[in-house]
């Protein structure tokens, strides 16, 4: 294989890995892969960089111990104390998984953050190009300035702070003196924001409780917060 060709590669496998953390836009932008030791096996299409993997673009930067990419069907991966960067985004775990079409799969104590938002888990699917979106199948936490929502199953979309818990799902919020749960919530942060609670719903504010099967919490700009 030429020079070129193996340095198109390697961009290809930096691309494709900082992708996930950025818009289509960055595309166009150079890329760079360090490290120790790079193989690339032209019979499998298949790209291997170990030992101290740095890959750069743009603003973006994800290192790791060990790195992979399939010129093929586009997949790679980065596995060891991996770190991602990406403007105000960064993501820390033991593994990432992308399948080049803007989706990441991080897996081993994933923590995250975008802004004044984080969220963590053992495994979260990130769409950062549709309105990065997160799933959280297995159960975490999502932290925001107005505070914390945990339940057995999270997603939602940091962009708009919506975000929906389900099963075991709890809200506490130390701004509004407020913590309320129930099977499922629904969390709207911004404009009137609200917290829809369904199914054993309950909600406690300034000693005041209540329950139902179906509860609303409008959530004042003010720090009160109004039930229905």
């Amino acid at each position: 294989m030429n020079i070129r060709k193996m340095k198109v590669m390697l961009l290809a496998l930096s691309a494709s890995l900082i992708l996930p953390m950025s818009s289509l836009s960055a595309a166009g932008e150079p890329a760079e892969l360090d490290a120790d030791t790079v193989e690339y096996d032209m019979s499998s299409g298949l790209v291997s960089a170990t030992g101290d993997v740095l890959m750069k673009q743009g603003t973006a930067r994800v290192s790791g111990g060990h790195a992979t990419y399939n010129s093929k069907t586009q997949e790679a991966m980065v596995e060891g104390n991996v770190i991602a960067l990406r403007d105000d985004t960064r993501i820390t775990c033991a593994k990432v998984l992308t399948d080049g079409q803007g989706h990441m799969l991080a897996t081993g104590g994933v923590q995250g953050s975008q802004g004044d938002k984080s969220f963590s888990g053992e495994q979260v699917d990130y769409y950062p190009n549709q309105n990065k979106y997160i799933l959280i199948s297995s159960g975490g936490t999502i932290t925001s300035p107005d505070g914390t929502f945990t339940a057995d199953r999270m997603e939602g979309w940091l962009g708009d702070a919506h975000y929906i818990g389900t099963g075991n799902a709890h809200v506490v919020s130390p701004a509004r003196n407020l913590e309320a749960g129930g099977d499922r919530a629904d969390y709207y942060g911004q404009d009137q924001g609200r917290v829809i609670l369904t199914g054993n719903a309950w909600a406690v504010q300034d000693n005041n409780s209540m329950k139902s099967n179906h509860l609303t919490i409008y959530l004042a700009q003010d720090g009160s917060a109004k039930v229905k």
